[in-house]
């Protein structure tokens, strides 16, 4: 194998879309279906079979208050047999709606909050070799509470959330540690860490491109 000497801008992921010779839905599910495609790297190369979810894309938050303290909400996750701490997330299946409105949504639907300042913390493809999920991660600043009268009211899976705030410096420790899990969280916290690190200026606009944003693929 040869190695390459990377420069800091040539480090990002690329569109390099490979055009299918066949799609087929193997499997329609309640929220997910199961897609098979075969596709060809090259051109003296054999097509090769992959079979992944087809994924809707999701939004995060990442909701710190004016002590420097994250929300955290736990809720149990049934594929994983976990009551997992997590941060405020929710599906992108609203035709239309901006990522940042979705997320702005999904914050007051399942904490009952509302955010002064929203930027762009840091974008990640979940699983990539098994679906096309991909998922934005805001960071939202100045909350207060949305008046009661205006609140969701939950049901499902979020009628059992139950929300708290931790010490930033206390969820890194947590995600250092092992004792947090989901994908989200980690790099939302530890993304948080990095940027108040840095005074906040790798933070970009709520509506930066999103070049990995699964309902342009």
């Amino acid at each position: 194998m040869e190695f390459l000497s990377v420069t800091a801008a040539e480090l990002r992921d690329r569109p390099d879309p490979h055009p299918a010779v066949s799609s087929d839905t193997v499997y329609r599910g309640a929220i997910w279906n199961v897609q098979r495609e075969r596709f060809q790297l090259g051109d003296d190369d054999q097509p090769l079979t992959r079979e992944f979810i087809r994924h809707t894309g999701a939004v995060a938050i990442v909701a710190l208050d004016d002590r420097d303290r994250v929300l955290l909400i736990n809720q149990y996750r049934h594929p994983v047999g976990l009551r997992m701490w997590e941060i405020p997330a929710g599906l992108l299946d609203v035709p239309g709606e901006a990522p940042h409105v979705t997320a702005q949504r999904e914050l007051g639907e399942e904490a009952d909050l509302r955010a002064a300042r929203w930027d762009t913390l840091v974008d990640l493809a979940n699983s990539p070799g098994s679906s096309t999920e991909a998922n934005r991660v805001f960071l939202a600043r100045g909350l207060e509470p949305v008046p009661e009268a205006q609140r969701h009211e939950r049901s499902g899976e979020e009628s059992e959330i139950v929300a708290g705030f931790v010490p930033l410096d206390d969820a890194v420790e947590a995600v250092l540690s092992g004792a947090l899990h989901s994908p989200t969280a980690v790099l939302g916290i530890m993304a948080a860490h990095t940027a108040r690190a840095r005074d906040w200026e790798p933070l970009r606009p709520v509506d930066a491109p999103w070049q990995g944003d699964p309902r342009n693929r």
